[in-house]
């Protein structure tokens, strides 16, 4: 058996990096019966501090949306597949042309570079800020882009429309558009993994709650939706947990190790 679950609106609330007392209880339990638990999430290395205490002696998590996976007990990448400066400024150049106005962030999995124009969240501190031409200078984890004026649903759709098959498009955050390499998922990432632990699919259980999740459900033997999900999300689940304000997740959890 493993566990793969998302953090954000899934595992804890959004943009929090704090796992409750009750969560941390029930993760140490599962670690203790020698059950993995691989945290899933579109968060990129640097807001992952935090979360390395509660992931157990297996010491995996899979990062940006699939685009890394990660050695916690040696803090180490064993796995990453990004977009190369070359052809993600070629993409840039098109989303530019369908959606005028855009803004642009790169992040690598060093830190993040942003255009002159985009608004970042969730960074403290200085960061790498100009041209892309400029800053973007090693393979991108993800791209992301946003707009001041655009709907979020029509900036996903004008974004999806340039982009094609060249890059896979989600989204996990309103407003927010997110760009992997060609085929790169939580699913896929994944999937990798489980093939090198030597875990079937139908052995996972996978929790999540936006549609950046939806493949990872989907590839997963048993689907787990929290209660506040997106529509996408609850409509794919197998099963629906209380909200992640309600430690839904942990409860399921609590009911696998009952019947381990």
């Amino acid at each position: 058996m493993l566990v793969a679950t998302d953090l954000d609106g899934t595992l804890v609330p959004n943009a929090g990096d704090v796992v409750p007392a009750y969560t941390a209880s029930v993760l140490r339990r599962l670690d203790a019966a020698g059950i993995p638990v691989v945290f899933v999430t579109g968060r990129p290395l640097r807001r992952m501090e935090a979360f390395w205490p509660h992931v157990g002696a297996h010491g995996l998590a899979v990062v940006s949306n699939g685009a890394v996976t990660f050695d916690v007990a040696e803090r180490r990448i064993v796995a990453l597949s990004g977009i190369d400066p070359a052809p993600g400024l070629a993409l840039v150049d098109d989303i530019a042309a369908a959606v005028p106005g855009s803004w642009f962030a790169v992040e690598c999995d060093d830190g993040v570079r942003l255009d002159p124009e985009y608004v970042q969240t969730y960074t403290s501190g200085p960061v790498p800020r100009g041209p892309l031409p400029e800053v973007w200078d090693r393979a991108a984890v993800k791209v992301l882009v946003r707009h001041p004026e655009v709907p979020p649903v029509e900036l996903q759709e004008r974004v999806s429309d340039a982009v094609g098959r060249r890059a896979t498009v989600t989204w996990s955050v309103s407003g927010l558009v997110e760009i992997s390499a060609a085929g790169v998922t939580k699913a896929s990432a994944l999937a990798d993994l489980c093939s090198r632990m030597g875990i079937a699919a139908t052995e996972v259980t996978a929790f999540g709650d936006m549609p950046n999740d939806l493949a990872m459900l989907g590839w997963a033997g048993t689907a787990v939706a929290v209660a506040d999900a997106h529509e996408s999300v609850l409509a794919a689940a197998d099963r629906v947990a209380l909200s992640c304000h309600e430690e839904g997740v942990a409860r399921v959890l609590e009911e696998l190790l009952e019947g381990a």
